[in-house]
């Protein structure tokens, strides 16, 4: 007797279920989300952990946590191109890595889609920052490792911030460096660094980064459906923050110098 099962194609389950999607017309703060921020407002950033040099072998490195996310940053170079065309301006590379252990499902080791967005993200946020034209066909690699991921928005925003860092630990020639905040529109509320669970809720995100000292943005990314007025609230609220953060990392930079001498 011949089997009606057909072992060429993947057959699926007898009995399904229609999916369920949630009401977007519910999203609102509750109570629990307030006490998940730890008691501060929706206006104030998590604790920032920062630690300049943390690899050896590196040319410059930094480590950062705020909170539940924690990303350690490698920089290798300047260091000559090799098979490729005469360029007058060096080239910045960013590569982005996740633990197998950062989220809370466990993530494969091969790159996705994901991680080459967020390095774009990174690598667009520095771009401008560094004067590549002191490095003619030369090569400066950035690494990043995602040990604990809290949400896409929170590595943008914290990668950039150690990238930066160890861009200025690695004597890299920059303009300045390059600091980063995201903010949330939850309901009629703007939230500044929101957490995977805030960014899930809200109605759209947005990241900006900017160099303080000089008062240049270098990058903008926003998702989501956001008016103008809640677009430039959202700039003038992180851009208050990213001076902030601005002289966060030029201090842990300065006691790392010391330390050293």
């Amino acid at each position: 007797m011949q089997s009606v099962f057909d072992r060429r194609r993947i057959n699926g389950p007898e009995d399904s279920s229609a999916p369920i999607f949630a009401d977007e017309h519910q999203k609102s703060p509750t109570p629990d989300l307030y006490k998940a921020r730890h008691n501060r407002s929706v206006s104030d950033i998590r604790p920032i952990f920062l630690q300049p040099g943390l690899i050896s072998q590196a040319n410059g490195s930094a480590y950062i946590e705020t909170e539940r996310t924690k990303i350690a940053c490698s920089v290798y170079g300047p260091r000559q191109s090799k098979n490729t065309a005469y360029n007058e301006k060096g080239r910045l590379n960013v590569e982005v890595k996740f633990t197998p252990f950062s989220c809370e499902r466990r993530r494969a080791p091969l790159r996705d889609a994901e991680d080459r967005s967020i390095a774009v993200a990174i690598q667009q946020a520095l771009l401008s920052s560094v004067r590549l034209e002191h490095f003619p066909k030369s090569t400066i690699d950035i690494f990043l490792v995602v040990i604990e991921a809290d949400g896409i928005e929170g590595c943008v925003a914290s990668g950039s911030i150690a990238a930066s860092m160890a861009l200025a630990d690695a004597g890299i020639d920059m303009y300045g460096l390059v600091t980063s905040c995201t903010a949330a529109v939850i309901g009629e509320e703007i939230w500044i660094d929101p957490t995977q669970e805030e960014c899930d809720m809200a109605n759209g995100t947005l990241i900006l980064s900017c160099m303080p000292a000089l008062g240049i943005v270098t990058n903008v990314w926003q998702s989501g459906r956001m008016a103008i007025s809640q677009v430039l609230a959202c700039l003038d609220t992180c851009d208050g923050r990213c001076t902030d953060i601005h002289s966060v990392v030029a201090q842990a930079l300065l006691n790392s110098a010391r330390s050293k001498v």
